[in-house]
């Protein structure tokens, strides 16, 4: 399997558990100016964002490890570009699912609010 099957798979298996949880997808592979947001969902009147991570192993599973500060830019830049685009009177958040999947198991981490934009 290579690694875009892989993702497809978590992000749908992300978007399902959204849905499962109530929220709302208004939209999946969100690009602005090259940076892309991989869900933008509502929950309870709040924008949220979400970065799907999808392994098969649990190596490196720290979300603080996964998403550096510049791919954390790039999502902010795209997130406020929708924002102010689409919702600007929403709050928001940025959220991450880490997805671990593979012949043995299948986890799901939802991590609510896993980082901020640094002002």
């Amino acid at each position: 399997m290579t690694s875009k099957e892989l993702g497809r798979i978590g992000e749908a298996m992300a978007a399902k558990h959204l849905l499962e949880m109530a929220y709302t997808i208004h939209s999946k592979n969100y690009i602005y100016d090259r940076a892309e947001v991989d869900i933008i969902a509502e929950h309870k009147g709040m924008l949220v964002f979400v970065e799907v991570k999808t392994r098969m192993s649990a190596y490196l599973s720290d979300p603080s490890l996964l998403i550096s500060r510049k791919k954390q830019n790039q999502i902010i830049k795209a997130a406020d570009n929708y924002a102010r685009e689409f919702h600007p009177e929403k709050e928001s958040r940025f959220d991450i699912i880490v997805i671990i999947t593979n012949d043995k198991y299948t986890s799901l981490e939802h991590i609510v609010d896993a980082f901020y934009p640094m002002i």
